[in-house]
């Protein structure tokens, strides 16, 4: 006679290759704690029922948390024979009680339990999520204020374009990150809806306070329709586009770091504590830290699509292809959370080389917009001045020399409203302070969008 928890349907015992293909014990034992408190939940409301009487519940939340206690002690056995976390839990349950332990499954199925407890661990992670994304914001902050005087190069397509403040530049991934929170905190809000109850598909026969236990685990409201409720994975594809798009905010941030640390950028030094050499060149200090995190964005994107084409083709309602969301989630949140940690360490590793960056934003033309400005404010419409901006860097370039360097008989030769207040406009200095409009690279805009970013951070 089999021992699983539905086996009375069975004269024969399972296969053991089913049993293996079939478990999900290997990895959803993380979800213990949330399973446990689930059950905590759902037993006080049967008791407050008369479902169990008060000394059943005791005698249940009594020893559930000693098995809480026991697993987060490494010291009960994820024993493979039992199909997932559940019927562990279950087992281990009635091993401690007796046949009171069998009545905590009253009013529910493994479809609503596994729903309630993917829920409760989603809404785990994007918590810590929030908290991560913060201390990588800090790092940012800090970084942005200890080179708030650095000018560099602005780039479009690669190409040098502008000078811009380092502050800005770093910004920008500050703004991102905004992003993701607001991202998160949505996706919190979907996740927040207490499924238990559900039962298998249809509900329960039992007169549930479904409310009470939504409340006890922190839920906003219940959901209102039970079918939903079992096969819906909305959530877990929330948090898994969520995590992809921050990741993707990692992988750019990763890839600057990479290539401005190579010799031909030359911007940036990474420590020795955060990079590593090579097996066979002496010479090599690689940053193979950021270059993990690009790496690592594409497994994340791969867990995506995964579940995306999992659920594609599921009829109402549940159906065990669901299974597969589970090592898709916890990858992605194993992931994510550790290049969180690693980036918010990396950024105060790295040295930023500001003469270099300053001589760059010199070279290439990078004040080509504001001597058109220049050349607007003395009459000229825009068109025409970009024209003739064009043509006098084609001049420069043919010369061997900035358009800062041409004498002015040179550059009156293109245009008579040009006069020696010129030159104030093609100093990489002078182009950042002009920018000083809410959003731009100014020093005193980058000042206050700092200032508000440590008030928003707390710090």
């Amino acid at each position: 006679m089999s021992r699983k928890i539905w086996g009375g349907r069975f004269r024969e015992e399972t296969d053991a290759l089913v049993d293996k293909f079939n478990a999900s014990i290997g990895f959803d034992h993380r979800m213990f704690e949330q399973d446990i408190d689930g059950s905590m939940a759902h037993c006080r409301m049967l008791a407050a029922r008369g479902i169990i009487t008060e000394d059943e519940a005791s005698q249940i939340v009594e020893a559930l948390g000693e098995i809480k206690r026991e697993m987060s002690r490494g010291e009960l056995s994820m024993d493979p024979a039992h199909e997932d976390i559940h019927s562990l839990v279950e087992a281990a349950l009635v091993d401690k009680i007796g046949a009171a332990g069998e009545k905590l499954h009253t009013g529910r199925s493994r479809n609503d339990q596994v729903a309630l407890d993917v829920r409760l661990y989603v809404r785990d992670k994007i918590q810590r999520a929030l908290e991560l994304i913060r201390e990588l914001q800090v790092s940012l902050v800090r970084v942005a204020e200890e080179n708030l005087d650095v000018i560099m190069p602005g780039y479009t397509h690669l190409q040098r374009a502008q000078p811009v403040l380092l502050a800005h530049h770093l910004m920008a991934y500050f703004e991102m990150l905004e992003r993701d929170k607001d991202r998160y905190q949505g996706g919190l809000a979907r996740v927040n809806v207490m499924p238990l109850g559900s039962a298998a598909l249809a509900g329960s026969t039992f007169d549930l306070d479904r409310d009470m236990v939504s409340g006890e685990l922190g839920f906003d409201r219940v959901s209102r329709n039970s079918m939903d409720a079992v096969s819906d994975r909305d959530f877990v594809l929330d948090f898994l586009y969520n995590t992809a798009v921050l990741m993707m905010h990692l992988s750019r941030m990763s890839e600057e770091l990479v290539i401005w640390s190579s010799q031909e950028f030359g911007f940036v030094v990474i420590s020795d504590a955060f990079s590593t050499g090579s097996s066979i060149m002496p010479q090599k200090k690689n940053p193979d830290l950021p270059e993990l995190i690009r790496g690592k964005t594409g497994r994340v994107y791969g867990h995506l699509m995964g579940l995306l084409t999992t659920m594609k083709g599921l009829p109402l309602s549940y159906n065990k292809d669901m299974q597969e969301d589970k090592e898709a989630l916890f990858d992605t949140w194993d992931t994510v959370e550790i290049c969180l940690e690693v980036m918010a360490r990396l950024l105060p590793e790295v040295s930023f080389n500001g003469e270099h960056m300053r001589e760059a934003a010199g070279r290439g033309f990078l004040t080509a917009t504001d001597l058109a400005d220049y050349l607007v404010r003395k009459g000229i419409t825009f068109r025409k001045a970009h024209e003739i901006v064009g043509r006098m860097v084609v001049f420069a370039g043919e010369q061997g020399k900035e358009l800062g360097d041409l004498s002015m008989d040179e550059m009156t030769g293109f245009s008579r409203q040009i006069e020696e207040d010129v030159f104030e406009w093609l100093d990489p200095e002078g182009c950042v302070k002009r920018r000083n409009i809410p959003g731009g690279t100014g020093p005193e805009t980058v000042k206050k969008c700092l200032e508000q970013a440590k008030e928003e951070l707390g710090l």
